[in-house]
């Protein structure tokens, strides 16, 4: 008897192990950053709209207004800030958010057009069928953030110096020049204008020798774009140079910083 009572208190704590909930999963394990796609993608979109970080389109492609509101959300939760998903921010996303899965992807599949905000009910937040998504997810040009102090005309002329001085550096090399420009522009020993700066007579070699006039790419502008938000590889540099190239002995008397790409830059 007392091994039948023995036997059935094991087997109804087995039972209880087998239906005890288990922690609810969010996320792979993979990085998620630009480029990436797909059902992570997904879920960092709406976890991050959840806390009105993300205001474009729930479609699960990374593209640079989802790398903002990351951005974003790293900048406010005193996150390392590099706008790629890890496990901390994910960590702190999952902490911070719900996540209506089923419903989000069943609004996807539909085509339908829907947000996912918290504090909203979720039937609030569908319009009818037909073009999937509001808010300008996918447009490049529509999901780049331009800061109230500058002005197009600003970013413009940025991404030509940009885009005539490094198109062949590294990504983080053209936000570099970016931010040496601006670095100028606070500080009393350069012109007081974008405009000015760029074209102060012996400044950039791409105004010397015209490529300033060359078409810019994309990447060029969203090199400036990380630059006007805050990023600057630099860590305040004023000058830069090719060490290879560079014929001035005066800069090459100034204190390096560090080198990015080809260019060393400077104070």
């Amino acid at each position: 008897m007392v091994r039948s009572i023995f036997m059935t208190i094991i087997l109804l704590l087995g039972t209880f192990a087998i239906v005890k909930p288990s922690e609810t999963s969010a996320f792979s394990s993979q990085l998620i950053e630009r480029g990436s796609f797909g059902d992570d993608v997904i879920e960092l979109q709406a976890r991050l709209q959840w806390l009105g970080y993300y205001n474009g389109k729930i479609d699960g492609i990374f593209g640079y207004g989802t790398y903002w509101a990351v951005r974003n959300f790293q900048k406010e939760f005193d996150l390392d800030i590099d706008g790629v998903v890890g496990s901390t921010t994910k960590k702190n996303l999952v902490n911070a958010t719900e996540y209506h899965e089923d419903w989000v992807k069943q609004q996807i599949d539909r085509g339908n057009q829907f947000t996912h905000y918290g504090g909203t009910p979720l039937a609030q937040q569908t319009k009818g069928g037909g073009g999937g998504g509001g808010g300008g997810g996918t447009s490049k040009s529509s999901d780049m953030q331009l800061p109230v102090k500058y002005s197009e005309r600003d970013l413009q002329l940025m991404a030509n110096a940009v885009y005539g001085e490094a198109r062949g550096e590294p990504y983080e090399g053209q936000v570099a020049v970016a931010a040496v420009i601006l670095n100028r522009l606070e500080s009393p020993e350069f012109p007081n204008t974008i405009s000015d700066i760029i074209f102060q007579p012996g400044a950039f070699t791409a105004v010397a020798d015209g490529q300033i006039w060359l078409t810019p790419n994309e990447r060029a502008k969203e090199a400036v774009l990380d630059a006007m938000n805050g990023w600057d590889p630099t860590e305040n540099a004023l000058f830069y140079f090719n060490p290879q190239t560079a014929t001035s002995k005066w800069i090459w008397s100034r204190p390096q910083i560090k080198q990015i790409g080809e260019h060393i830059f400077c104070y």
